[in-house]
């Protein structure tokens, strides 16, 4: 029997662990509250455990476990906030002017407050029950509406993971669009570095070529062949094109025009959708959210009407609900992995909601007339900063239309000039000895523009530029001492600018839609925030028992240095030597993490679980290759792994074979066998999911392991339910080659109603050339990125740092413990009425179990989506529908909900099973049961002429009258007319 804690020798333990559990572990020393441990031992009991043995004790095999992990002891909540503040002290952020498509913004803080800060928008999850997630999706469709109104094309989805990732999907959009039987991509010369490294990293595996191309020398050779054209606009040296010609020269090449567009600059300048793009992606950082290192941030992708089932990623579209009346939901998800498995669009699964809620409130704030007003105070600032450079002596700045960024000629000075900006606190960027690129934003101050021109020897005052009397300050910054006079003369010289962007400038109105114009004071906005909060279903209001990614508690104490500007303020492409602090906390996360899984190295770059499992089959691709067996590019599959590995092993360029499962729901060998027969010498890769996804834990995965090893493959083991091995086994020690994690799940950073995500991947010693690189950031290998930033979403990865230092080896073990002890609970209370479809070795289940209703809807008629929806009606959030196998329910509790709210799931489970009794005794006819009208809002419900054969009391109170009661905000939406009627933005309006 397992001991997790030595009391004598951890003297703080506990502290934060039992905050996290939801009743007491086996070793009841972790826990001191009478309820906790009584609720503990009663599940115990119902399990048929002993009062101090573990779960794990029965469900793993035994071959499978791993010796307690070596952590630090567990910190206090207060020892952790302190620590976090240490390394936040540590970093240098300075002032940034890199840009290269990063840049200071302000959050304003009533959407720090009321949606980063607010468990009701961190904690939701996916908005697969639409009719519990109204809010993110209205705010979802205002972000879609921004990007089609700002881009100028009809169709924008709700976020890609970041402006790098979403090139690379426009580029396999051109592919798929235009079925090139060479593929061949054009890309800009002036494009960020960042986005070419991701462009080449996913060019390769699939047989793209990528071919360079000068805007401002267009060679239609260039173009011969070419699926697609890449233009930044503006480029990374600040150039500024017309998009028209470009358009026009790729239209008559049969390719299609992509723009990677700033869409602060496009309140400006002419929408690339007007000048003739096909496709516009780009990133809404500086849409109020912090650089943080490199982000979480929203990405975004626009594209024409004809190529909407193209467009990769989530599309939120209007429909209608039971009643008529409108209602949101997800469009047009046969697109999506779970579904079309290797022929998907592509392998994204989540998106970055969270951000994107963020991003489109800043525009709600702001509104189109503030947002101009940020933009052209950045320009102004620009213009300002290149008249003063260019009285200096020995420099240059780059002639023609600009935006916000500079590219100055200070020939073999660069270096110094850099050199001599940080020594001002200023953060240059030094593109080659000769020249600087900078860039200003929402946060320059006149001290800034001050700073830039003394670091290439000019003077500081801005009387250098004579009449032109310098740069204003902006309203939330604070002027320099003794410099007032030339504040106001600034603050009137950039009231007159109105930049003259000539024929690329921005004609006629945009976003006059209502929600732009009717949110101007903090209260109205705290009213619309809070209206929107009100419609979802978070886990401040429930359990949310999805199998397969189910959401962990996010402690606040975790989420503390999320808005601190030590961490917030860094530009991801700063000198690692301003990020100590930060550089420490990865490495302390990262050895953990192999710590955990028993690998030998890791890389946090790949910003979402998707981006993970792809940078783990390339790396085996690469491994491959550099033994000389590149002819290894087939990928078994079981039928069992997780939804998105099919889709992802065809953007690495693998060809996807399925393995079969056995009666019991593991791989079957067999199958395998044959499968590893039939490809002989061509197999790369098997990937798993460990425990599966039928929820067991299957005893002969070292076999199955070794079956891929003898013929010569590497081992994928999907980390999506790692939290079920979290402590207890290693799956670096039974036989897999490499992994990723989602530590948006298993380590307790918020899901944000569908994002954001972070994938680390983690490999044996042979596969760790193999991972990820960078141009950027002193990263040893400068190839094979996957992800815009070098350590892909830094800023929340503090928060997977702090909750393993709060729990500490005996409290990450009894959260594993308690999880599959929930679980195996629920399936104990719940067989009896739906059966359990698959178990593990003693007839234990995961950390999930699939409830099978196919014989329930079969005898009743009740099918899987009534009971989802009749859950809304008790207080829930529906589990998993039919994946992965059609007609069940795939249950996943976690370590923090209470027996109580167990015990109330599974009654209101039991309760509708009696429902659908009556149903099938004829007692109420199945279209008009609670079950098939389910769920009933509040205007139903009190509407006159009730006719329901059954009582609005039980209509609405299920479980009896409560003052807690949820009220959805909309009745069941109709599944199809959305997708017949596509709506997918918010009507224009002529005024406000």
């Amino acid at each position: 029997m397992s001991r997790l804690l030595d009391p004598e020798s951890d003297p703080t333990s506990g502290e934060f662990a039992r905050r996290h559990l939801g009743f007491a572990p086996a070793d009841a020393t972790i826990a001191d509250d009478a309820v906790a441990v009584a609720a503990g031992t009663k599940i115990r009991q119902a399990l048929g455990l002993d009062p101090g043995e573990h779960i794990m004790d029965r469900a793993l095999p035994p071959d499978l476990r791993a010796g307690r992990p070596e952590l630090a002891d567990p910190l206090t909540e207060a020892q952790t906030v302190e620590r976090l503040a240490e390394l936040a002290a540590m970093n240098n952020p300075g002032r940034s002017m890199i840009g290269l498509g990063y840049y200071r913004t302000f959050t304003p803080a009533v959407i720090r407050r009321l949606i980063l800060e607010n468990p009701s928008w961190y904690t939701a999850y996916t908005p697969y029950q639409p009719e519990i997630s109204q809010g993110r999706l209205e705010a979802l469709f205002v972000f879609q509406t921004m990007i089609a109104e700002l881009t100028g094309l009809p169709v924008a989805n709700a976020s890609l993971l970041d402006e790098a990732t979403a090139a690379a999907e426009a580029m396999t959009l051109c592919d798929r669009a235009t079925r090139r039987s060479k593929p061949r991509f054009a890309v800009d010369v002036d494009v960020f570095p960042q986005v070419r490294a991701v462009l080449e990293t996913r060019a390769e595996p699939l047989g793209i070529e990528l071919a360079a191309f000068d805007p401002e020398r267009p060679d239609p050779a260039a173009l011969a062949g070419a699926a697609g054209l890449y233009i930044q606009y503006q480029g990374a040296s600040g150039r500024l094109v017309d998009l028209a010609p470009l358009a026009e020269l790729a239209h008559r090449a049969g390719a299609l025009l992509a723009v990677g567009a700033d869409p602060l600059m496009l309140t400006l300048v002419q929408a690339p959708g007007d000048a003739g793009a096909d496709i516009v992606v780009g990133s809404t950082q500086r849409f109020g959210v912090p650089m943080g290192f490199g982000g979480p941030h929203a990405a975004y992708m626009s594209v024409r009407q004809d190529l909407v089932r193209q467009l990769p990623g989530r599309l939120v579209g209007l429909s209608r609900d039971a009643h008529g009346d409108p209602a949101l939901r997800l469009s047009l998800v046969t697109r999506e992995q779970h579904i079309r498995r290797d022929k998907a669009t592509s392998n994204v699964c989540t998106a970055q909601v969270l951000l994107a809620v963020m991003a489109a409130m800043y525009a709600v704030w702001h509104g189109p007339e503030g947002l101009r007003r940020i933009a052209r105070r950045v320009n102004a600032r620009a213009e300002e900063l290149r008249a003063r450079l260019n009285g200096i002596g020995g420099v240059e700045v780059r002639p023609g239309r600009l935006f916000d960024t500079l590219a100055v000629r200070a020939p073999g000075r660069s270096a110094a000039v850099v050199a001599a900006a940080g020594r001002l606190g200023l953060k240059l960027w030094r593109h080659d000895p000769d020249t600087v690129y900078l860039s200003t934003d929402e946060a320059t101050t006149a001290q800034d523009l001050d700073d830039a021109a003394r670091a290439f020897g000019g003077a500081c005052s801005p009387a250098a530029v004579g009449g032109q009397a310098g740069a204003a300050e902006d309203a939330a910054g604070a002027e320099a001492p003794g410099r007032e006079s030339a504040a106001a003369s600034a603050a009137a010289w950039l009231a007159g600018q109105r930049a003259d962007f000539g024929k690329v400038a921005r004609r006629g109105e945009f976003m006059t839609q209502t929600v732009f114009h009717r949110h101007r004071t903090e209260l109205a906005m705290t009213r619309y925030l809070k209206s929107l909060a009100d419609k979802d279903y978070a886990m401040d209001r429930g359990m949310i028992p999805l199998g397969s990614c189910t959401m962990k508690l996010n402690a606040v104490t975790e989420l503390s240095g999320l808005t601190w500007p030590g961490f917030a303020d860094l530009h991801p492409f700063q000198p690692l030597g301003d990020a100590a602090g930060s550089v420490q906390l990865m490495s302390e996360l990262s050895q953990a993490l192999l710590e955990l899984t028993g690998y030998d190295a890791l890389s946090l770059q790949p910003n979402a679980g998707s981006q993970g499992e792809l940078a783990g089959l390339l790396a085996i691709r690469r491994y491959h290759q550099a033994r000389g067996e590149g002819r290894r590019t087939v990928c078994l599959i079981p039928t069992s792994a997780h939804g998105t590995n099919a889709a992802s092993a065809a953007l690495a360029g693998y060809q996807v074979e399925s393995v079969g499962v056995d009666p019991g729901g593991n791989v079957s060998l067999e199958d395998l066998r044959a499968k590893l027969a039939q490809h002989a010498g061509r197999v790369g890769a098997l990937m798993l999911t460990y425990p599966s996804t039928h929820g067991v834990y299957e005893a002969a995965v070292r076999e199955i392991c070794a079956a891929a090893h003898d013929a010569g493959a590497q081992v994928y083991i999907d980390g999506a339910n790692f939290n079920a091995l979290v402590g207890w086994s290693k799956a670096g020690h039974f036989g897999g080659d490499v992994s990723h994690l989602n530590l948006h799940k298993t380590f307790a950073i918020p899901h944000g109603g569908g994002g954001p995500g972070v994938g680390p991947v983690a490999c044996r010693r042979h596969l760790a050339p193999y991972l990820p690189g960078h141009p950027f950031g002193d990263l040893a290998s400068k190839s094979g990125a996957v992800s815009a930033a070098p350590f892909g979403s830094a800023l929340v990865l503090s928060i997977s740092w702090a909750y393993i230092k709060l729990m500490g080896a005996h409290g990450l073990m009894a959260a594993t413990d308690g999880a599959v002890l929930a679980a195996n609970y629920v399936a104990r209370r719940l067989d009896g009425v739906f059966p359990v479809l698959y178990r593990g070795p003693g007839g234990y289940v995961a950390h999930e179990c699939l409830l099978d209703l196919r014989e329930f809807s079969h005898r009743t008629g009740v099918s899987v989506d009534d009971v989802a929806k009749r859950l809304m009606d008790f207080g829930f959030h529906a589990p998993t529908m039919s994946f992965p196998v059609a007609g069940t329910l795939m249950v996943e509790p976690t370590e923090s909900e209470s027996l109580a709210e167990l015990d109330r799931f599974c009654d209101a489970m039991r309760a509708i099973t009696a429902e659908a009794g009556q149903v099938e005794d004829g007692e109420w006819p199945l279209e008009d049961s609670p079950l098939r009208n389910a769920p009933h809002t509040a205007a139903a419900l009190l509407a006159a002429g009730w006719t329901a054969p059954y009582s609005r009391a039980l209509g609405a109170y299920p479980a009896g009258s409560t003052a807690a009661k949820y009220w959805p905000p909309v009745g069941r939406v109709d599944a199809t007319y959305g997708d017949r009627n596509l709506v997918l933005t918010l009507p224009t309006e002529a005024g406000s």
